[in-house]
């Protein structure tokens, strides 16, 4: 049956529409389980009907015509309680219904099965006998099986015809796909499909006479390529952070790696020319990559496959063509390399859609760094028939828009329009404090590493950095920086923000930020072995980085020092430890260290709940709201099946928030926000209400969080508070929060936080 079961899925993707794939379906599925009839009804939720649209073995004149309402019949049950309905005799149950036009008297034994993608019914896979008996538990297990697997498969057969409706008639309907991650921003061009290299995989051997000459070769063009990246790392200079830039740095690392490189060079002294030797060592070592559990490991195959891609090409002497790109490039392919994306001019690049990648891949850590607005993880875009097509990324609900009508198109250039018209227009208040017009003071600082430039911070009026993610200069090597490195970097970052505060996060890696030279392979990362937790496990590099920071903050006042993830009290005490240990011995040096203010993140219910011990031990606290979102929901936002579901104003991640703000309050401790939370002003006006001392966020959502603070009275949002705080979902608290917000004259805002 498992063959049967891949052999039909296979057909089905292969078929050009909609129809055609059901008409296939009820052929295959006949055949498979020597029913008498097999037929599909698809659901249409507009009228609330269950439409026959395809059979074998009932008349077909009834094919579109018999239409089922919702819970009607014994189709309808199977729909309504999306769960397969099997009987033996179907006109004797109660919720039979005879439709004389499909000729289905002569038939007894009945089963349908729904079809549901993501909780929404599709339609119903049914089947029919003559003999008066219930179809058998294999039977049964095979069409449910078969059923999960069409829902994807119908899905794809009904963009490939609503495609054909729109090559066909233009004004025929717009055509929507969701991804799962995202660059925040709204954009609207032409499609321009780019497909990822495949000459790699089809370069063949062949035997050279002279290895020197050839792998005198291969060193040209690893010299080549390197000189391309130090110039594609200096043209990006302006216009990308440290951060952002790292990409260059990786790459630059991997062509100067004993593996990618040596092991080309020991195949071409083994006898293999340099095309055919490259080719094996980088489809090795992608191959290696592509099969690690960690999903961070497994987005850098591509990054291995793209720059063996580049160094063939200069092998084989083979020029980038200058394709020509249309001013308002919309750049779409099944993985979009970071070489596609820098080919293209910066003034004219400005969406990115995908197929695959996360939040985490490369391509997008720069499409943030270029404030270019992108969809990630779209898993229905058939790439190969939308070149040239007109395409709208919406990067704020992670939707792509194909082929808007004119009212849409219209729709999407008012948001561009509108978004470009709110930055400029906030400029003015980059100076001014966040302070309600009742008087409350609210302090916002700023995110600093992969997504910010520390000195774009500086520039931009911000109190101060309100999370430096150190583990950035980690990622940037090929080992673990020194202890006189890390000062470096950090007394200089404490020099450009002085006298602002700059709260520096100790190492926060693991989970889906694995160091490329300190792989950490587990079933289930975000569980693991993450954050403090390494720390704590590796004292050495610990505290090398605590005596790092301490060293900086000798010469400047600024400094804060920040534990990531931390779940227990025993945990905080050992790191404390380790920060009064690192103390000791840089005095015993005569260095003259001053303990700097020392807080911790909240991230994890277990800290949530014994705040009030943990925020005793430390000077100030910092809710880390994308990780306690997702800890509290148990959602992780990469994952297309469940992104939906995470959303940090759900009423019990507000609960949780406003715990630990209360009994930090208590405790005479700071307690600020920062993660997407922060920058998301229904949630920040809630955070307001609450009592939260500070915000940090990304750059770009500061001024608008600093407009909606200036515009509300600290007293109304308390009240809105006490009105959302006992809601159940957290839709109906952001519909709330969005209606106050338009009421203050906000309604520019709500955009952003969709």
């Amino acid at each position: 049956m498992l063959d049967i079961l891949r052999r039909i899925v296979q057909d089905i993707n292969a078929t050009r529409n909609l129809s055609e794939a059901l008409n296939l379906i009820v052929v295959e599925v006949k055949a498979a389980i020597h029913t008498d009839v097999c037929s599909v009804y698809m659901t249409d939720h507009t009228r609330g009907e269950h439409v026959l649209m395809a059979t074998d073995g009932l008349r077909p004149g009834a094919i579109g015509k018999v239409r089922l309402k919702f819970e009607q019949g014994l189709t309808g049950l199977a729909a309504s309680r999306a769960e397969p309905v099997n009987v033996d005799n179907a006109p004797a149950h109660p919720a039979f219904r005879y439709i004389a036009a499909t000729g289905e008297a002569p038939f007894h034994g009945f089963i349908g099965v729904p079809i549901v993608r993501r909780r929404k019914v599709l339609g119903v896979l049914v089947a029919q006998q003559r003999e008066q008996r219930k179809y058998t538990t294999d039977e049964e297990s095979f069409l449910v099986t078969l059923a999960a697997q069409l829902a994807g498969c119908i899905t794809q057969a009904e963009i490939r015809q609503a495609l054909g409706r729109l090559d066909d008639d233009a004004l025929s309907g717009t055509l929507f796909l969701e991804g799962v991650a995202s660059a925040r921003g709204v954009a609207l061009g032409e499609a321009v499909v780019v497909f990822p290299a495949t000459a790699l995989d089809r370069v063949p051997d062949k035997d050279i006479e002279n290895a020197d000459a050839e792998a005198s070769r291969f060193r040209q063009a690893v010299a080549a390529e390197l000189a391309e990246l130090q110039r594609l790392s200096e043209r990006m200079r302006l216009l990308l952070s440290a951060g952002d830039r790292a990409l260059f740095d990786a790459y630059a690392l991997l062509l100067s790696s004993d593996s990618l490189v040596n092991g080309t060079l020991e195949r071409i002294y083994a006898g293999n020319w340099a095309p055919g030797a490259l080719r094996a060592t980088v489809l090795e070592y992608a191959n290696i990559f592509a099969e690690m559990d960690d999903p961070y490991l497994r987005e850098r195959a591509a990054d291995i496959l793209d720059l063996g891609q580049r160094l063939l090409d200069r092998l084989q002497e083979e020029q980038i063509v200058n394709r020509p790109y249309p001013d308002s490039t919309i750049l779409m392919g099944n993985e979009i390399s970071v070489s596609q994306l820098l080919d293209v001019p910066q003034e004219k690049i400005k969406g990115l859609v995908s197929v695959r990648g996360t939040s985490t891949s490369h391509v997008a850590l720069l499409a943030r760094g270029l404030g270019i607005p992108a969809v990630f993880g779209v898993s229905n875009l058939p790439p190969g028939r939308l070149n040239g097509r007109e395409v709208a990324v919406d990067g704020y609900t992670m939707r792509v828009c194909i082929q808007p009508n004119p009212a849409l198109r219209q729709e999407y250039l008012k948001l561009i329009h509108e978004e470009a018209e709110l930055s400029r227009g906030l400029q003015h208040l980059r100076d001014l404090p966040a302070e309600t017009l009742d008087g409350h003071r609210l302090d916002l600082y700023a995110n600093s590493g992969l997504f910010a430039d520390i000195a774009a911070a500086r520039s931009s009026g911000v109190q101060g950095v309100g999370l430096y993610r150190s583990e950035l200069h980690f990622f940037l090597r090929d080992r673990f920086p020194t202890e006189e490195e890390q000062t470096t970097i950090y007394t200089r970052v404490l020099r450009i923000m002085d006298p602002h505060p700059v709260v520096l996060r100790t190492l926060d890696i693991g989970g889906d930020k694995p160091l490329p030279y300190f792989p950490i392979a587990e079933q289930n990362p975000f569980l693991g072995w993450r954050g403090i937790r390494i720390s704590l496990d590796q004292p050495d590099l610990f505290k090398s980085q605590l005596r790092a920071m301490l060293r900086a903050g000798t010469a400047y006042a600024n400094l804060s020092i920040l534990f990531p993830m931390i779940s227990t009290v025993s945990e905080l005490s050992d790191a404390l430890g380790l920060l009064h240990c690192a103390k000791t011995e840089l005095q015993e040096e005569g260095v003259p260290v001053q303990m700097p203010p020392i807080g911790i993140m909240v991230e994890v219910p277990s800290a949530v709940w014994q705040i009030d011990k943990l925020i005793r031990m430390v000077d100030f606290a910092s809710i880390g709201s994308n990780d306690l979102t997702q800890y509290l929901l148990a959602v992780d936002r990469n994952n297309d099946r469940v992104a939906k579901l995470y959303d940090s104003l759900h009423p019990v991640v507000l609960a949780a928030t406003r715990h630990v703000i209360e009994q930090s309050r208590a405790a005479g401790r700071p307690i600020s926000v920062c993660g997407e939370m922060a920058g998301d002003p229904a949630a920040a006006l809630l955070l307001l209400a609450m009592g939260v001392d500070s915000l940090s966020m990304n750059l770009g959502s500061l001024l608008k969080i600093k407009w909606m603070t200036r515009s509300v009275r600290y007293d109304e949002a308390q009240a809105l508070l006490t009105e959302v705080i006992d809601l159940d979902t957290a839709s109906a608290v952001r519909e709330r929060a969005n209606v106050f917000l338009d009421q203050q004259g906000l309604s520019g805002l709500l955009r952003v936080g969709k």
